[in-house]
């Protein structure tokens, strides 16, 4: 006989493993894209071989688009008050999952041999088609998380779980991808070397082409490997989401939950003022921004950084893992944190951490020996993922108290909005903040027509100072939003879940 699921006092299925776990694929599913976004710059950069000027104006642009699209998303699902079979939240992110069956790859499309005028074209379209499909599915998907659960430890698993999630979700595109689409690079005939420079003798075919600078061998980029690729993943993520919608339980009454008053129409400017009054909305905002600075903006410099300076491009990824595993350290320990030390507290001591991490990356451009500054820079990034640690795991759960700070303050709850808005500021950090690095490399000599093999020794060298001073400039921004603005410490929290707690029992 089937165990029957134990009900909570309002009949739904008690709040449990199994919503932790839907909660989790969910963020998978949306990783399978959106972890993309780390190679779609170094795509155009290096395969098909865009001025990083335009490729620069054409980021910005489309990311700009993608921040402004956000809230009108977010306001619509508020506004939404039709009934449907599977719920508002999860029909919206089952249409946004059908979508990015095939968007995610519609942003790489394997033409390098194309005109300016034409990559410029696929570029934006492929970009809006796949931008589309994943705010209509990661928009509703975000604002779920006030919607399973009211209690703050609770949601704070939640948060932790999602950022399980969005972990493996990063672990495909992050370890495996570099592996697949970076290639050694032998001698065909062809290229500007023909001589090894370690022995004076001719290249034969088929020998390893050694970069004259460090004497390894070079790696060049497989392009359309990563079309293909990105259909694949398009299909883990729509399963994970589909595990998602089966499994989850919503326990608030969507359709009851107070987002926009009275249904009035969406004012743009008057839903960024409540915004910026809302202080704990704002400090996370800020903190998500700077994490993004650091460790969105700096993957292209970082995946060139590798390629010219320590030639180990397709290792890029099980590097930049070592930013991430940190995470686990807290994994079993996080409700024990939270409950003793508080959300904030915990979070602002793990971006001092972070910001020690920061100063020790700005030592191994000044290291001369190659292996050494290499082992230099990954204890530099192992604390800044130590002090990250902390703040990820519980980034989420800090924006549904945020939500909560809104009804608190304000007298209504607006979901939607508030964490449309939240995102709006973290894609305009995603898209400002990579184009202007690509605008920098530009400045500090990387050239596109050159690939990853002919750039000079002085460029290689100033990706390395670009890449330490992002990460340190993402940990310091972190610390102000969290330390200064984000205003809800364990004590203030505690008070406000008390009154909302009176005020909805009075109601």
């Amino acid at each position: 006989m089937k165990k029957q699921p134990t009900l909570d006092a309002n009949g739904y299925r008690k709040f449990g493993m199994l919503d932790k776990l839907a909660y989790a694929a969910g963020d998978f599913g949306c990783n399978m894209s959106f972890a993309l976004k780390g190679t779609v710059q170094t795509f155009w950069l290096v395969y098909m071989m865009m001025e990083t000027q335009l490729l620069s104006i054409l980021l910005l642009l489309v990311q700009i688009w993608d921040a402004v699209n956000d809230p009108l998303i977010g306001n619509m699902i508020d506004n939404d008050k039709r009934k449907y079979k599977m719920g508002k939240f999860k029909t919206y992110i089952f249409v946004g999952a059908c979508g990015l069956l095939l968007a995610g790859a519609a942003v790489f499309p394997p033409f390098p041999n194309a005109s300016v005028v034409v990559k410029a074209v696929l570029f934006v379209l492929g970009y809006i088609i796949w931008d589309a499909c994943y705010t209509v599915a990661n928009v509703p998907y975000g604002s779920m998380l006030s919607l399973v659960s009211e209690d703050s430890g609770e949601r704070a698993q939640l948060s932790t779980w999602r950022s399980i999630g969005s972990m493996f979700g990063n672990i495909i595109p992050m370890i495996i991808l570099p592996m697949l689409i970076w290639q050694k690079v032998t001698y065909d005939g062809t290229g500007d070397f023909h001589t090894n420079p370690l022995t004076g003798e001719a290249y034969k075919i088929g020998d390893p082409v050694l970069d004259p600078l460090t004497g390894k061998q070079f790696e060049t980029l497989l392009g359309e490997r990563v079309f293909w690729a990105a259909l694949i993943m398009g299909i883990l993520g729509f399963i994970a989401f589909m595990f998602m919608i089966k499994k989850i339980t919503i326990r608030v009454d969507e359709n009851t939950v107070k987002t926009n008053e009275g249904g009035e129409k969406f004012n743009i400017i008057s839903a960024f003022g409540k915004f910026m009054k809302n202080r704990p909305a704002v400090g996370a905002t800020i903190a998500a921004m700077g994490m993004f600075l650091g460790m969105q903006s700096a993957t292209t410099a970082n995946t060139i950084m590798f390629a010219t300076y320590f030639n180990k491009a397709s290792m890029t990824g099980i590097v930049q893992m070592i930013g991430f595993a940190p995470m686990l350290i807290f994994l079993p320990f996080i409700k024990k944190l939270v409950n003793k030390f508080g959300k904030k507290e915990a979070s602002v001591a793990g971006t001092i951490v972070s910001i020690v991490g920061g100063v020790i990356m700005m030592i191994f451009p000044v290291i001369a020996n190659r292996d050494i500054a290499l082992i230099i820079y990954l204890i530099g990034l192992s604390a800044f993922g130590i002090g990250m640690g902390v703040y990820t795991c519980v980034s989420w759960a800090m924006m549904a108290d945020a939500i909560d700070y809104n009804e608190w303050k304000f007298g209504t709850r607006e979901e939607g909005t508030v964490y449309s808005l939240h995102s709006f500021f973290r894609k305009l950090a995603q898209g400002i903040g990579p184009s202007i690095v690509l605008f920098i490399m530009g400045v500090l000599g990387y050239q596109s027509e050159l690939g990853t093999i002919g750039q000079s020794a002085e460029t290689s060298h100033n990706m390395c100072w670009l890449v330490a001073g992002l990460y340190l400039f993402s940990a310091v921004t972190q610390f102000i939003g969290i330390a200064f603005v984000y205003n809800l410490d364990k004590k203030t929290l505690e008070r406000m879940n008390a009154e909302l707690e009176t005020g909805r029992s009075a109601e």
